[in-house]
């Protein structure tokens, strides 16, 4: 008996602006693309328990959040929070955003995206850690991902999208 894996992907892009008209312009001074985070536990049983309809919080437009913080603390399935202590921001969706394409036949149906934008007073410090959640505090956490990826200065706009899929 044969079976298809089924495999979670994370792919995510970080753009760096220098300031606001660079932002409006798309001028990114510094563009990050990669692959991988961990699903942790809570955030894969909040999947399991949207699909057969409890009342666990949707990870829509309402109430998705991305969070950033600045521990370097090993990512864990266990975990339910970044772990940074204080330097850390969740920010709600851009408009549109999640974006994901209904669909039984098209490639895109496989995957949804999510974005947000820190503005110029947001998350001013060095940015180690992110993650996804369903709630602008507690609530739960989608999955976690640990890298440096700079310091964001005050005047800065840095803008996070991750497309979660599954292949």
């Amino acid at each position: 008996m044969s079976h298809e894996a089924v495999k979670w992907r994370a792919h995510w892009r970080l753009e760096k602006y220098l300031n606001d008209e660079e932002f409006a312009a798309g001028n990114a001074y510094e563009v990050i693309d990669r692959e991988g985070n961990l699903l942790v536990i809570g955030g894969a049983s909040a999947l399991w328990q949207r699909l057969i309809g409890t009342g666990v919080t949707a990870f829509d437009n309402t109430n998705a959040h991305l969070g950033v913080g600045d521990s370097t603390t090993a990512a864990a399935d266990s975990q339910t929070d970044l772990q940074a202590a204080s330097n850390k921001l969740r920010k709600a969706m851009d408009a549109t955003y999640p974006q994901h394409t209904d669909s039984t036949s098209a490639a895109g149906a496989k995957s949804i995206t999510y974005r947000s934008t820190y503005a110029s007073g947001d998350a001013n410090f060095a940015w180690q850690e992110w993650g996804l959640f369903n709630a602008s505090s507690t609530g739960r956490m989608l999955n976690r991902k640990v890298e440096s990826l700079g310091t964001k200065a005050s005047g800065s706009t840095w803008t996070l999208t991750v497309t979660l899929s599954l292949a």
